[in-house]
């Protein structure tokens, strides 16, 4: 799944942390990052049970280490760490949507962002906690307060919104899914997610265009209610954030010409008062190299971002209000 012959000094630089590592979604996650060569220490944290998920990871004879770490040694799990990625909080259930879980999953959020800003403050966060366009937001004002903000290293994944829609456009034209790159932008829920199906090259019909945007913007809640009521998008969301975090190590080494999208502080829409905006990004050694533009859009993409424009900001000002109470 992951290059093995990309710098082999690199795996000896790296300690990841995962936080919220025995839920639905990190349970997954860190099955993959102990698969993944550019990790030399994997630091497991949740409030219960992550002992048992790292003796049971430390048995895979990958070159990484693993550890548990619970509720009290959230400063240890940290200290050290180059990337930090945090799945925590609670998952999504039938009829709630990613704002709903907003007031549960702030406040975990706020608390491991006050930890970071002490323990790691340096390293590069990946935000996968829902609301995500909520969520980066708070994380960024706990750690201006610190005096420790780098917009290079705050990473909202938005990484699963292209591989569905890789996988839903490439079922409806017959193509293999590698082969079809989709340029998502935005955010990270519902109306805010905005795939640019005319950057493609593919035609489609008006038919096509509807139904393929509202099955990108929505797909999470096609697996909510298959799930009847037990999770949210789990292990899709888990091979999402490990993509990304593979190709942010493997920047950090040095490979260069890795795009990926991430909700980051951008200046794309600061026209229209959004700070926080989802786009193609360019990864460096310092985490955020170059931020792509949106590029064209089609008659029909312009609607969509009528839509996104208010929702975002409101998304944004929400987190802010929460982090600064």
């Amino acid at each position: 799944m992951f290059r093995r012959s990309f710098s082999s000094s690199l795996a000896v630089q790296n300690k990841v942390a995962i936080l919220g590592a025995a839920g639905g979604i990190g349970q997954p996650l860190s099955l993959l990052m102990k698969l993944n060569p550019h990790v030399k220490e994997l630091a497991l944290y949740d409030i219960v049970n992550t002992p048992g998920v790292a003796a049971d990871l430390s048995h895979i004879n990958t070159a990484s280490t693993v550890a548990g770490y619970k509720k009290e040694d959230l400063d240890k799990a940290l200290k050290g760490s180059k990337v930090v990625i945090i799945p925590a909080g609670v998952p999504r259930k039938p009829g709630m949507t990613r704002d709903d879980l907003f007031n549960t999953n702030a406040g975990i959020v706020k608390t491991l962002a006050e930890a970071a800003a002490i323990n790691c403050p340096d390293a590069h966060f990946l935000i996968i906690s829902n609301p995500v366009n909520s969520t980066v937001p708070i994380f960024a004002e706990v750690l201006k307060k610190h005096g420790k903000f780098n917009p290079k290293h705050l990473f909202g994944v938005t990484t699963l919104d292209v591989v569905r829609a890789s996988t839903f456009v490439s079922s409806v034209k017959g193509k293999h899914p590698q082969d079809v790159n989709v340029h998502v932008i935005g955010g990270h829920s519902g109306v805010t997610i905005l795939p640019l199906l005319s950057q493609t090259g593919l035609s489609f019909t008006k038919e096509e265009l509807e139904k393929l945007t509202n099955r990108i913007q929505f797909g999470g809640d096609e697996v909510v209610k298959a799930k009847d009521g037990t999770g949210s998008a789990t292990l899709s969301m888990a091979q999402a954030g490990a993509r990304f975090a593979d190709s942010l190590l493997r920047a950090l080494g040095g490979e260069k010409g890795i795009v990926e999208p991430s909700f980051v502080q951008s200046p794309v829409a600061q026209k229209d008062g959004v700070e926080f905006f989802a786009t193609n990004v360019e990864l460096g050694k310092d985490g955020v190299e170059k931020i792509h533009p949106i590029g064209p859009l089609s008659a029909y993409e312009q609607e969509l971002y009528k839509a996104v424009v208010p929702e975002l900001k409101k998304n944004i000002a929400k987190g802010v209000e929460f982090a600064n109470k």
